[in-house]
């Protein structure tokens, strides 16, 4: 498959909070409790998405007109990646990064961060992003990681 990494506009809400919905279920249910996913998942509502349209950079892969995966940029933090699961483990995450890397890059940053779920620690490390600390928002625990980028 041929998937089209490209910005995010208004069409895109529904199928940016669909697939972040969905991993967030099938995906990072294996770390959390339901109760921190159900707390989660309501931060991405399509009204929820449809706000962080105005403040973010959002980037999404698609399959034909279809969203498969997003990833965010908010000044130097990386938010918000999500695949849906179906489409996990087949490269389309490592793409979304490089855009938001290059992305940060085009606009000055040479030092990224992201607040990681546990689920996707490992997926970061492959990255490059290394550990800076854990952050416990309730039971919720974040990952701080954080990379320097180097212009090609």
């Amino acid at each position: 498959m041929d998937y089209r990494i490209r910005k995010a506009v208004a069409a895109d809400v529904a199928g940016i909070s669909r697939v972040i919905i969905a991993a967030l279920r099938q995906s990072n249910a294996a770390d959390y409790d339901a109760a921190t996913i159900a707390k989660v998942e309501r931060s991405f509502s399509e009204a929820a998405v449809a706000d962080l349209l105005d403040r973010r950079l959002i980037f999404v892969a698609t399959d034909h007109d279809d969203v498969v995966a997003t990833a965010s940029l908010e000044n130097s933090v990386v938010r918000s990646v999500f695949v849906a699961p179906e489409f996990q483990r087949l490269g389309i995450g490592e793409r979304l990064m490089l855009a938001v890397e290059n992305e940060a890059l085009a606009h000055g940053s040479h030092l990224l961060r992201v607040p990681s779920s546990i689920t996707a620690q490992s997926f970061y490390m492959r990255l490059g992003y290394g550990k800076v600390r854990d952050e416990f928002h309730g039971d919720e625990r974040t990952i701080i990681m954080e990379k320097r980028l180097i212009k090609p």
